[in-house]
């Protein structure tokens, strides 16, 4: 399938998958959601789980897209851009969306593909942090911190975050403005003039 019918079924399967959730979706939901028959799409999908591992390989792309030029002078807004573009939630799809990968996600320890396109979407996110964190530290903006761990941290907050707000309502903003306070209270240098050793 060429790329821009591959474009087609991703968005496709995204919107069914928003609209009715993983334990319903079906290939026919699918097939709705654009001009292909049910009959067209089993030509290059033979099942619901080969559509929903082609969306998934696709959100990887899309998210190390998003994240790739953060806005901001130095490290520190660079990082909290990324925050930004992680943890806000102003599309009227936010809910739905986040609940569905919700439900994929419970289906990772069944189904390995799904659960390596996961592990993928994830390094996404701990690699860019890291990124940001080992610039911040050469250029003297945050603390020789540990990159990993602070990346791997970070990572797990901003994706807890999203769980604890489907799950039980909890709201993403808090979450953000406690990562702002981490990130000068535990970054930045308490002598902003002072160059930390870079730890690698």
């Amino acid at each position: 399938m060429s790329d821009e019918p591959r474009e087609t079924v991703v968005r496709a399967t995204c919107r069914a998958l928003c609209a009715h959730g993983y334990a319903n979706l079906t290939m026919q939901d699918i097939a709705d959601e654009t001009d292909l028959s049910k009959a067209a799409l089993h030509y290059h999908y033979d099942t619901k789980r080969d559509l929903l591992t082609t969306f998934l390989d696709s959100l990887a792309s899309w998210y190390e897209g998003r994240l790739e030029d953060l806005p901001g002078e130095d490290a520190t807004a660079r990082l909290r851009a990324l925050f930004d573009e992680c943890l806000t939630a102003d599309e009227d799809d936010y809910p739905a969306f986040h609940t569905a990968m919700l439900e994929v996600k419970a289906q990772a320890p069944y189904e390995e593909a799904y659960r390596e396109r996961l592990v993928a979407v994830d390094d996404v996110l701990r690699s860019r942090i890291e990124t940001v964190v080992r610039a911040g530290i050469d250029e003297g903006s945050f603390r020789a911190v540990d990159p990993e761990a602070t990346a791997t941290f970070l990572a797990d907050v901003v994706v807890g975050a999203h769980t604890r707000n489907v799950a039980v309502g909890h709201s993403l903003a808090e979450t953000r403005e406690h990562l702002d306070a981490y990130v000068d209270d535990h970054l930045r240098p308490a002598d902003p003039t002072s160059r930390p050793e870079a730890s690698r």
